[in-house]
């Protein structure tokens, strides 16, 4: 027998449905135009067609299309949607005359075929939205809905209700025990009664969801909350009070009949994860190819400056704490690999005089891109630390491990907003580590590509880089 699933914790929908009728409407404006002109869909428009598929499954994680739809102002979903459209189209008309196959298409049916994809994408969405708007103009799909606990995360709740008013919810107010005096920082007007007001509302039919945001500590009095909702037919949802800050990639599943909640969980699953490795592969292999005189080069420098390897081979943790090899040009006149490392500080007589200027270049990084390609490091991610760092750091600084939930990278976002190079004090690192989390947090291809464009303007030296 199926379990309710009356109480559950806040989750993000699945996009997987608007995903389907996207890549629906794509094929069939296609079809739509091809019979208008009368032109026969074979092997050719086939092949096409799967790529502008392909394309737009690409760019839309990339841009997060998806997301902007859930959350973000329908007019910039709108334009972003046509953005889309447009570089597909672009990608594949690109190729298609760089290879001469250009005269096997019909112009027409490629312009119309652009025109109305653009036309019926943005239509549906259109509708959709008129159709929600005007059911709730007349009182249908809204929800009331109230809060248990005046706490930060309600208030983040509360104003994200009010920020979207396309979610259909009517937020009565907060309803929780305590008095206003004991309640700081936070508006205590907003609160409409006690809990069990809130409680009575809900068995009463008056309010349709309840969000229960008090903190998890409070175990007794949520069990208590959620057990008084027994004989009720309300939403009941519970927003964890720490999760929301500090969940490395908040997500609901299951084990058998067992439900589970991500806290430190990598955001790169499933497609994520192809779209990112497939950019590295593709990233990387260009990168070896373009750069090979300067690998060349910095190789003949070094092997001429001092004594020793061309390369040098560092032991450090990859994805999900596991050593990896990470090969760097060898600045030192020493190859230190030992459970203590000494970081490399202004005027160090270790580094050579080559070793100087690849460093303060990141020279010395540029054989990591043969990581990258071999899968042990991505293009843009948390920088990799000595093993003897990471087992200094990760006791005291708080998270600090997390950031091994995804590759490490050559480049990131912490190295572009300056946080790179020798790491003397306490709070340079875990401003590293602030910078670095919230890149995996917030992860999409797009950024990755933001990032590489930044690097190449100020990713390459800092102040700190000896």
């Amino acid at each position: 027998m199926d379990r309710p699933s009356k109480f559950q914790f806040v989750g993000s929908n699945s996009s997987f449905l608007l995903r389907i009728i996207d890549m629906s409407l794509l094929i069939f404006s296609l079809l739509i135009i091809m019979h208008g002109y009368h032109v026969v869909f074979n092997k050719d428009y086939l092949l096409v067609v799967t790529g502008v598929l392909l394309s737009f499954s690409y760019i839309t994680e990339s841009f997060g299309l998806y997301r902007s739809w859930r959350l973000g102002k329908f007019s910039h979903m709108c334009r972003l949607l046509v953005a889309i459209v447009t570089i597909c189209f672009l990608i594949i008309l690109t190729i298609l005359f760089f290879f001469k196959y250009a005269e096997l298409y019909s112009r027409v049916v490629m312009t119309g075929w652009y025109i109305l994809s653009v036309v019926m994408l943005l239509s549906w969405r259109l509708c959709v939205r008129e159709i929600k708007r005007i059911r709730r103009i007349k009182g249908f799909s809204v929800e009331k809905v109230a809060i248990i606990g005046l706490t930060e995360i309600g208030m983040s709740l509360y104003t994200e209700i009010l920020k979207h008013d396309d979610l259909g919810f009517n937020c009565i107010g907060f309803f929780d025990d305590r008095e206003p005096k004991r309640i700081e920082n936070l508006d205590s007007q907003l609160i409409k009664g006690s809990i069990n007001q809130a409680i009575d509302l809900a068995r009463n039919g008056d309010v349709q969801k309840l969000y229960i945001c008090l903190p998890l500590l409070a175990e007794k009095r949520i069990a208590d909350i959620i057990q008084a909702l027994g004989d009720s037919t309300v939403d009941v949802l519970i927003i964890p009070d720490f999760l929301l800050k500090n969940l490395m990639h908040a997500r609901i599943g299951n084990v058998g009949d067992v439900d589970t909640i991500s806290v430190f969980e990598s955001p790169l699953n499933g497609m994520r994860r192809f779209y990112k490795r497939s950019f590295d592969i593709v990233f990387s292999a260009f990168a070896i190819l373009a750069i090979a005189p300067v690998l060349i080069s910095v190789s003949l420098a070094v092997y001429m400056s001092s004594p020793g390897a061309i390369l040098f081979k560092q032991d450090r943790y990859g994805l999900d704490g596991r050593k990896i090899k990470v090969w760097k040009f060898r600045s030192m006149t020493v190859t230190e690999n030992s459970d203590k490392v000494i970081q490399a500080s202004k005027g160090d007589a270790r580094i050579t005089k080559v070793g100087a200027f690849i460093r303060r270049t990141s020279l010395d990084e540029l054989p990591q891109f043969f990581n990258v390609l071999f899968g042990d490091m991505s293009v843009v991610g948390p920088r990799p630390h000595a093993v003897a760092h990471n087992e200094e750091y990760r006791k005291l600084v708080t998270y600090y491990m997390l950031r091994h939930k995804v590759l490490p990278g050559i480049t990131g976002w912490a190295q572009v907003n300056g946080w790179r190079g020798e790491t003397d004090t306490l709070d340079k690192m875990e401003k590293r580590i602030e910078f670095d989390l919230a890149y995996i947090r917030n992860w999409t291809l797009w950024w990755d590509v933001k990032i590489v464009f930044l690097t190449l303007f100020k990713g390459f030296v800092g102040k700190n880089v000896y």
